[in-house]
């Protein structure tokens, strides 16, 4: 299936008739929108229509969780990660954004709009008016309140009624021991007005259904009647339902231990999903030992406060609030947010260490993957330890540069160094890191003047590993801007200057690779391919894999360039692989193009070009229309000629357009699979 929506976790009960009336709302208005209070079921329900939906949608249906975000910053970055645009390109982004989803016809979901609603009212006003294809459905509190939007109102279960009294004993059996739940249906009575206490809301009786296994149902039922939830929140749309969650979660909260509800409130400190460790290292202390942590994250699992999320864990956004609330009634929301901090920059310090190694495919996913919580420990930073922010954002600018988050890069970047201008190893890190991105993001010349401050600052530091640092980038940009031969210069006066073996450090070994792409692009193919022959057997020696798939790129290009078609295609397949692994949807696209002027050098015009199509389906992924340095940039362009006259203008057009709208991860694992 094209596109990408959350798996359901667990049973979906009724909510038929709400089906139907979304689904009719989907075929004829382009903006549907679930209110409805915290814990209703608005994305449980959106999810299921969603995947319903799919078939309409011949680009897919694609779904962005704005739950974790903490303010609007990364709302832009977060829809297009969603719908698969890692944009390299400096342009505005809302503007790239609306021409990657022009021309396409897809459901985008935004789920939890609530506290981003005038930023999202702003965005999706952009993205209808300028992609008729888009229908976009939206959860959220409250309204977005723009011209032509259908709004429903979900509602809880009929208290009274089937639906809410099957969803309370499904999950109530599920609680229980297996004996145990045996006994549920006698006990429908007291489940009845349990459910008319908690008004259907489902969320409410999860909840309720996982703390029922300690005592009998009317005893749950008494307690929950009695229970007063002091937290108010008079911002909210519909007061006296919200409150009903609220003393639910009141409820659930009382029947916690003193250690759980510590935890609970101490973990309202992650944006994203955590695991055992990541919660004993921040909300372990004198007070909460690091055994009763996992005791505590257990107890919450049994009671539905955590719920799994993969091989770790994660607090619904609702829970969270509710955690946040009494993590700040504690005192406790400074202290949490600095060893929250503290352990980002931790792990940001050993994925840095970690690059040269065979763990790098695990630390590129782990620092992607911790996206939402390393942006809330910047912020945090930024605001009480600025020199401490530029360190976090040096250590991850580079892991974004290189798995797509290149806007989350400049943006904290360009913020800690502005706020740390005196000079310092953290400045000149940062620096560096902003080059790259900067030309990645093609802003060749403004990437030259950071270049140029990141070399002086690393010559007066004499620290070795700045200095190759600051001549990798200086070959970098040189390389994108036409000049091999500056960089074969800034690259080889490096080394040489600084003697060392190629693996003795991740910034000598970046300088190595930088060095054979001069070599190549200035004709030298032997003496490029002895040195990349090297480092590609010393990558394969230590496990690594980001330099080992542009060393194989190289080979590829030399072994074209040689009239070694197939040869060539050997190496692009290798780097293709490589850079599957990573993530890093810029190298796929050159491999991809690599592969395909292999293919038709060999002959083969329509297998070219729909090679070509996928190609451009990755490029428009990442925005770069550069497509690699000027040299890249020809070979391609001189076999898109020749695959073009080998299949004639029909079939090529025809084949580049079936791989130009594939679904690019399906026919990526496609092009990669054994033949035969």
């Amino acid at each position: 299936m094209v596109g990408h929506i959350p798996e359901e976790t667990t049973s979906f009960v009724g909510r038929e008739a709400e089906l139907a009336r979304l689904a009719g709302a989907l075929g004829v208005d382009r903006l549907v929108t679930l209110t409805g209070t915290g814990g209703v079921g608005k994305t449980r329900l959106a999810l299921r229509a969603a995947a319903r939906a799919a078939p309409r949608y011949p680009d897919g249906v694609w779904w962005a969780d704005l739950s974790p975000l903490d303010g609007d910053r990364l709302l832009l970055a977060t829809v297009s990660d969603a719908v698969d645009l890692l944009d390299h390109t400096p342009g505005i982004p809302v503007e790239d954004l609306c021409e990657w989803l022009a021309d396409k016809r897809l459901l985008l979901v935004l789920d939890s709009c609530e506290h981003l609603v005038e930023s999202c009212r702003h965005l999706v006003g952009d993205l209808l008016m300028t992609a008729p294809g888009l229908t976009l459905l939206a959860t959220s509190r409250q309204p977005l309140e723009l011209p032509g939007e259908r709004v429903f109102e979900v509602l809880p279960l009929p208290a009274e009624g089937p639906d809410a009294l099957a969803l309370f004993t499904q999950r109530l059996k599920a609680a229980l021991p297996g004996p145990a739940a045996g006994r549920v249906e006698g006990q429908s009575a007291a489940a009845r007005a349990l459910c008319r206490r908690l008004e259907g809301i489902p969320l409410a009786l999860e909840l309720a259904a996982a703390q029922a296994g300690r005592q009998s149902l009317e005893g749950v039922c008494a307690r929950l009647g009695s229970r007063l939830d002091v937290l108010e929140h008079p911002d909210r749309v519909w007061p006296q339902r919200h409150q009903t969650m609220r003393t639910a979660l009141g409820w659930s909260h009382a029947l916690c231990t003193a250690d759980e509800r510590l935890l609970w409130a101490r973990l309202a400190v992650f944006r994203g999903a955590f695991d055992l460790a990541e919660a004993q290292t921040v909300c372990a202390d004198g007070q909460l030992p690091v055994a009763a942590v996992r005791t505590a994250l257990g107890g919450l699992l049994v009671k539905s406060v955590v719920s799994r999320d993969g091989d770790g864990y994660r607090l619904l956004d609702t829970v969270r609030e509710y955690g946040h609330g009494w993590l700040g009634a504690a005192g406790e929301s400074t202290m949490l947010a600095d060893r929250h901090a503290e352990y980002f920059i931790g792990l940001a310090r050993s994925a840095d260490a970690g690059w040269l190694s065979t763990d790098q495919v695990r630390w590129y996913g782990r620092i992607s993957d911790a996206l939402l919580d390393l942006c809330a420990a910047l912020e945090h930073l930024l605001a009480t330890a600025p020199v401490r922010a530029l360190e976090l954002a040096g250590l991850v600018g580079y892991f974004w540069s290189c798995c797509g988050h290149l806007r989350e890069a400049r943006d904290y970047l360009e913020r800690a160094l502005e706020s740390c201008p005196a000079p310092s190893p953290e400045r000149t890190r940062g620096l560096w890191a902003l080059g790259v991105t900067l030309t990645l993001q093609g802003e060749y010349l403004t990437a030259k003047e950071l270049s140029d401050q990141c070399a002086y600052a690393a010559q007066a530091s004499e620290d070795d590993e700045a200095q190759l640092a600051a001549a990798y980038l200086a070959g970098l940009n040189s390389l994108l801007r036409g000049e091999p031969l500056l960089a074969r210069l800034l690259t080889r006066h490096a080394l040489t200057s600084i003697p060392g073996q190629p693996f003795d450090s991740a910034s000598r070994l970046r300088c190595h690779l930088a060095h054979v792409y001069a070599l190549t692009a200035l004709g030298q193919l032997g003496e490029a391919r002895t040195e990349a022959l090297r480092l590609r057997r010393g990558c394969a020696e230590i496990g690594e894999y980001w330099t080992r798939a542009y060393v194989e790129h190289q080979l590829a290009l030399i072994a074209l360039l040689s009239d070694r078609p197939r040869e060539a295609a050997e190496h692009a397949r290798a780097m293709l692989s490589g850079k599957q692994q990573m993530g890093d949807s810029f190298g796929i696209a050159l491999g991809l193009d690599l592969l395909a002027a292999s293919t038709a050098a060999q002959g083969d015009g329509v297998r070219a070009a729909q090679l070509y199509g996928l190609g451009r389906a990755y490029w428009r992924t990442v925005g770069d229309a550069e497509r690699g340095t000027p040299e890249v940039r020809a070979v391609s362009e001189e076999f898109e000629r020749a695959a073009r006259a080998a299949a004639g203008d029909v079939q090529y057009e025809e084949a580049f357009r079936r791989g130009a709208s594939a679904d690019v991860q399906t026919a990526l694992a496609a092009t990669l699979a054994p033949e035969g």
